[in-house]
């Protein structure tokens, strides 16, 4: 059978952001996942860990703020519950299928990723793990 744990997946979102530090998001639409991906920081705390804001965050969405919608809230309502740093933020208003390929063609050619460090995220989860470190 099949189970699902949404209280798990949440907390173990919510280590992923403690041990990474600083966090950007990419929000294609909004409403639940969006939020879900955003109280990471409001979660952390509760936890008794300190740490800062998501750093980056672009949401792409058709919704508009007129409509009141969970989709349509901004990022800077975000950055008034101390979510998402309002310095680097931005709300694409444009359908995600005509977008989203832009972005993933640009951060493709512009090459950063070749030099990154790669994570080995999923220690968090090992018994034995504590730190996580960068290869």
């Amino acid at each position: 059978h099949v189970s699902i744990d949404s209280v798990k997946d949440f907390r173990e979102l919510t280590m992923i952001k403690i041990k990474a530090g600083k966090t950007g998001l990419l929000m294609i639409g909004g409403g639940v996942p969006k939020n879900f991906a955003q109280d990471t920081v409001v979660c952390a705390e509760i936890l008794g860990h300190e740490v800062p804001m998501h750093k980056y965050a672009v949401q792409i969405t058709v919704a508009d703020v007129r409509d009141g919608a969970c989709s349509s809230s901004t990022l800077k309502e975000a950055n008034s519950w101390g979510k998402v740093d309002s310095t680097c933020e931005q709300m694409v208003y444009a359908e995600a299928t005509t977008v989203l390929p832009l972005l993933a063609s640009y951060a493709y050619h512009k090459g950063s990723w070749k030099t990154r460090k790669k994570w080995e995220l999923a220690k968090i989860f090992d018994i034995q793990g504590k730190n996580v470190k960068k290869k």
